[in-house]
């Protein structure tokens, strides 16, 4: 039982370390290699297919990874008051997290199913929703487009300006500005 538990705290560390590697390599070039993510995490190539039987599969759970760690950050911040202000605060945020990890969503983008990424930023677009609900409420964000439908236009304006960004037509120092003024004219009740 010691060796099980041995093997497994083992996998464990390999697993952390495959994940932290495979952040910071496709966050610099989303045509990262396995064989790249390997090195850098300082295990073999079998060792990384062990755990992750294709590339796909790695850039899933490397995704994920980078969007459950952002999860902390999107929670610190104040949603309270007015909720144009909330909005631009998040929007502020969350673009931090979309350009500091543009070129993985680049990867992620490239290996996984429209629907997988939808479902990986359910937790952070809950928040968007709530937000929305209260601003509708307190009537200072349109009611007349259903609530997924704002939360798209946000999720793609902000997804969209990563695109930009990679493509060289829009600067990342905009980028924040250009997002959230897009999306409270979109919000704003007309």
């Amino acid at each position: 039982m010691v060796a099980t538990q041995a093997k497994r705290a083992d996998a464990q560390r390999s697993i952390a370390a495959i994940l932290a590697a495979s952040v910071e390599c496709l966050s610099r070039n989303p045509e990262a290699s396995v064989s790249e993510i390997a090195k850098a995490a300082g295990v073999g190539r079998v060792t990384v297919y062990g755990h992750f039987p294709n590339r796909a599969d790695l850039v899933d759970a490397t995704f994920a990874r980078a969007i459950e760690n952002g999860h902390a950050a999107l929670e610190a911040v104040d949603l309270e008051g007015d909720p144009r202000e909330a909005l631009a605060r998040l929007i502020d945020s969350s673009w931090m997290l979309v350009d500091r990890f543009r070129s993985l969503l680049t990867a992620a983008q490239d290996a996984l199913p429209p629907g997988r990424i939808r479902t990986l930023h359910a937790g952070p677009m809950d928040r968007v929703e709530r937000l929305v609900e209260r601003g509708r409420a307190e009537g200072v964000f349109r009611t007349d487009l259903p609530v997924f439908w704002l939360v798209s236009v946000m999720h793609n304006v902000m997804h969209g300006a990563a695109d930009e960004i990679n493509a060289g037509r829009l600067d990342a120092d905009d980028a924040g500005d250009f997002i959230t003024a897009t999306i409270l004219a979109a919000f704003s009740t007309p």
